[in-house]
């Protein structure tokens, strides 16, 4: 689930064996975060007791932070990791909850130390998410962020052994992830917004170069950093309108731009209505996150 402009969002999908994601829940609730008796009833209208929830951040409540992997046991990992972030962040460390993302380095390069995400978020709007839930009754599992929902959809369309970039909008902003054997190895924040990107004439073009310089520049950091890596296509998540910032992109940038059409990937054969783009656009990141499975973690 996620919170929107709406409401809730809602969406569940269930894996199959060589057959695409079927998806068999999604659609919005009329609920506000600060309105704990509408929350309640949305759990209940949607029977979310019955589900393993997870709870998709906004944009703008975590940080992402690269920082060199310490040479620690991994039961000491997230410790030396908050030593290394307290002087990036704005808080007092103390107010940070932190998780860790591994950005794998080249198997096939000598060994030599590599780099890894911090994700941090202030503790206090964690414990408000893990309140708003227990009192809603909603069970709670897991809270999780956009990138791991953006690369769980460009897994689905990911060439074996190459890269894949994937780019959409929220309403806070675009969202850029780099992602290769299933493992993130670039995330970008854009401060552009859909509205930016419908914007009339000049401001719009203006815009388009904007998320043009941005994807060109981080597209060359991955070039440089992770040779390894070869990114072979860029795909732009389904939004309105987005043939013309696709074409502005495929003019300007060296590898081929898709348009992704979500019908592609998942199984909408339950919930038809998510063959409309604009449906597509507000449900791109939980339909991700649905696609969540449990691994290692560091």
């Amino acid at each position: 689930m996620a919170w929107s402009a709406e409401g809730l969002l809602l969406a569940h999908s269930e894996p199959r064996s060589g057959a695409k994601p079927l998806v068999t829940v999604c659609g919005s609730v009329a609920a506000r975060r600060d309105d704990a008796a509408s929350l309640a009833r949305a759990a209940r209208e949607m029977r979310l007791a019955d589900y393993r929830v997870s709870l998709l951040l906004d944009l703008t409540e975590y940080q992402m932070l690269v920082v060199e992997a310490p040479g620690v046991p991994p039961e000491e990992l997230k410790a030396a990791v908050r030593w290394r972030v307290k002087d990036m962040l704005d808080y007092h460390i103390d107010d940070a909850t932190i998780d860790v993302l591994d950005i794998p380095p080249d198997p096939n390069a000598p060994a030599r130390g590599h780099s890894l995400y911090a994700v941090a978020a202030r503790n206090e709007l964690i414990a408000a998410h893990i309140a708003r839930c227990q009192e809603a009754g909603i069970p709670l599992q897991v809270i999780d962020i956009p990138e791991m929902a953006s690369r769980n959809v460009a897994s689905l369309v990911a060439q074996p052994g190459r890269g894949v970039a994937m780019l959409c909008f929220t309403e806070q902003g675009g969202l850029l992830t780099v992602s290769f054997e299933g493992e993130l190895y670039l995330s970008r924040h854009l401060n552009v917004t859909l509205g930016d990107l419908l914007e009339a004439g000049g401001l719009r073009e203006n815009h388009f170069e904007r998320v043009t310089l941005e994807v060109q520049r981080s597209l060359d950091y991955v070039e440089r950093q992770f040779a390894f890596v070869a990114v072979a296509q860029l795909w732009l998540a389904p939004m309105p309108a987005a043939g013309a910032l696709r074409d502005h992109l495929a003019a300007n940038l060296y590898l081929p731009v898709n348009l992704l059409d979500l019908a592609e990937v998942f199984d909408f054969s339950r919930v038809p209505a998510l063959t409309d783009v604009e449906n597509q656009y507000r449900f791109f990141l939980p339909l991700g996150a649905s696609l969540r499975h449990e691994a290692k973690a560091l």
